[in-house]
Formats: structure tokens, C-alpha cells, sequence
């Protein structure tokens, strides 16, 4: 039997939930036969990942378990092999600077037991497999499950092939930038805000950032509303950020670091140049197609923006590495899935 936790599904789609529902629903593993755990509202959550997964454990032990979203409750780990948890980035125990009180309260002891004490995970890069290799048992096995990325804003390799003859943009005119994700700290983006005003300041552009994403802890959304040049959407549904996709310049982000970065994958579905930190997940993400900054020198990226977008071929050679990367990507998940779905049948039976 293959249980599933998707307790912590039924919030606003965010990258977590969304890759539950990408890789772990009945469809993404068919033809394996798995049995989702779900909950309502948090209190339903907690008593289902305490109490809940555990008893099932208990009294199925031809049970495994695949933890798709939040780390498995310390009593779930107690089950050791029968316990795989699918681990997205090792920030809970990395940047404790940017986590919620939550999240440090209830969130990191879990994953604290889980990772030095479990023998198996599925990950989402390699670079999230070589961070946790700093903290897993030396024997723990690492198995990259990395997801296809889908058209999810409907933009199509066309629309966006088009979309790349049309933009054009004339030195000091207007210019628009967006970032997707939740607004919070460990997405920096106050640095994001930073080039914008060096693009505007010091480079004479009627520049833009367009914010989309739900508004998160700390305080980040009231502070980007005094920027200059900062749009914050919120959360927008596919319609509308396909809109914003399609009429932006670039896709800009700034975040600290990600443990896959799926946004920049998913927008190069609308043919944009991706500008991101250089560090070593978003290289493995985008490859070649990628155009890297150190987010802390607003005035390089802004040079480098500024440089990029002024090529009189930028946007046409934008749409053609996108699709290509999207291509190189797709093609190894398709891979890993396929290698998953074999080493979990014997519990499928």
C-alpha cells in the first residue's frame, strides 16, 4: 500500500502544493495504486500527521509512506524505511532567519529528525540532494525526482514565439519585469526593488516589477508598497498571470535561494529572458538559458538587464533557449518518474 500525506493540501495553490498534485495524486503515479491522506482546515492537519499517518502506519505494516509536503511528524518517522518524505529545500534548517513562527515551531524539529534519522528521500534537484547529504546518515539514499514543467499559464510555444517578435523596447522607454512567488523574506525581493530603481534612476527606464504571489509573513508586502516602480498583484489565477507573462520584458528573481525554483522554469514557457542569482540551483535549472546576477549589486544587474534587453535579437533568442531548456528539463523528470514508479511497485501490490 502506498500512502500519500496530502494533508497539508486545500490552501492557496503554492509551489509546494502544486508539486504534491504533480507528482504524488493517483494520476502522476498511475498505474500505482496509492491512498492520499488529506485533512480539513489546521487542527484536522495536525491531529492527521500526529496521530493519524502514524496509526495507519501501524496497523497496515505493508504500508509505505511518501511525505509529499510537509516533513513527516516525528511519530511518523518512527516507522524508519516505511517513511520516504519528498524533500523540496533544506531551509528549515539553513536560513532559520526567514522561516515564520510556525514553521520554526512546528515545521523543524520534524524535518530535523526526519533528515538525520531516515534512510530514504526523494528530492527535487541535485541541489537539494547535495544539501542534504550534509545533514542524512552517510548510508541514506537520495533519489532525484524532479517534476515536468507544464504550459500551467496556457501560454503556448507559439503565443510566446510571437510574443518574442513583439517586444520591443527602446533605451529609456518602458520596461517591465516580473517575479512570481509568495511574498516573503526568503524571496528578497527588496533586492528585486533595488534594480528597479537603478533601472529607473540611473538608467532612465519607465521600469516596472510586477509582484505576483499570495502575501506572506514578515512583513514584505507593505514594504515593497513603498517602492518606486513595485506593482504587488497578489495571488492571481492563470488567466491573469498569463496576461502579465505575455506583456513583461523580463522575469526577474532575487530570492536567497530556492530548492528548485519551478516559476522560472514555468515562465519560460512565455519565451522571457530569466535573470536570477547566480547560484548553483538556478544554473542546474536553466542551463545555458539563464542569465546570472549577484542580486546584492543592483547596479550590475541593472547593467546586465539594461545590456540584455537593448540586443536587437534578445527576445527572439530568449524564446528559443526557453524552449530548449524546458525541453533538457522535461526529459530527465521523464526519467526519474519512470525509474520511481519501478522501485515502488513492489508496494503497490
Amino acid at each position: 500500500m502506498i500512502l500519500v500525506d496530502q494533508t497539508h493540501l486545500g490552501r492557496t495553490m503554492t509551489g509546494l502544493e502544486r508539486i504534491t498534485l504533480e507528482l504524488f495524486s493517483a494520476e502522476a503515479l498511475s498505474p500505482l495504486k496509492v491512498r492520499p491522506i488529506t485533512a480539513s482546515g489546521t487542527l484536522d492537519l495536525i491531529l492527521t500527521q500526529q496521530i493519524g499517518i502514524p496509526l495507519r502506519l501501524a496497523t497496515s505494516p505493508g504500508a509505505i509512506l511518501l511525505a509529499s509536503g510537509f516533513p513527516p511528524s516525528i511519530p511518523a518517522s518512527w516507522f524508519g524505511r516505511r517513511v520516504v518524505p519528498y524533500v523540496h529545500d533544506c531551509f528549515l534548517l539553513t536560513r532559520p532567519q526567514d522561516l515564520n513562527r510556525r514553521a520554526a515551531l512546528y515545521m523543524v524539529p520534524a524535518f530535523r529528525r526526519a533528515v538525520t534519522t531516515l534512510p530514504w528521500f526523494l528530492v527535487n534537484s541535485q541541489t537539494t540532494a547535495g544539501e542534504l547529504r550534509a545533514f542524512a546518515r552517510p548510508d541514506a539514499e537520495i533519489t532525484l525526482y524532479r517534476p515536468t514543467v507544464r504550459d500551467v499559464f496556457a501560454i503556448g510555444a507559439e503565443a510566446s514565439a510571437r510574443a518574442a517578435t513583439q517586444r520591443k523596447v527602446e533605451r529609456g522607454g518602458k520596461l517591465d519585469l516580473i517575479a512570481l512567488g509568495t511574498v516573503e523574506p526568503r524571496k528578497n525581493l527588496a533586492a528585486a526593488a533595488d534594480i528597479v530603481g537603478v533601472l529607473r534612476d540611473a538608467y532612465g527606464w519607465d521600469a516596472r516589477l510586477h509582484v505576483v504571489g499570495r502575501f506572506g509573513w514578515g512583513g514584505e508586502a507593505d514594504r515593497l508598497r513603498e517602492r518606486p516602480g513595485v506593482v504587488l498583484h497578489g495571488y492571481q489565477e492563470a488567466e491573469a498571470v498569463r496576461a502579465l507573462l505575455a506583456s513583461a520584458h523580463v522575469f526577474l528573481s532575487t530570492s536567497h535561494d530556492e530548492g528548485l525554483g519551478l516559476p522560472l522554469l514555468e515562465a519560460q514557457y512565455a519565451g522571457l529572458p530569466i535573470v536570477a542569482p547566480d547560484k548553483p540551483v538556478f544554473r542546474e535549472v536553466l542551463a545555458g538559458s539563464g542569465r546570472f546576477v549577484d542580486a546584492h549589486d543592483p547596479g550590475a544587474a541593472a547593467g546586465l538587464i539594461t545590456q540584455l534587453v537593448s540586443r536587437p535579437d534578445a527576445f527572439v533568442s530568449a524564446a528559443a533557449d526557453a524552449m530548449g531548456n524546458i525541453a533538457r528539463w522535461n526529459r530527465a523528470a521523464e526519467g526519474d518518474h519512470a525509474a520511481l514508479i519501478e522501485r515502488l511497485a513492489p508496494w503497490s501490490e
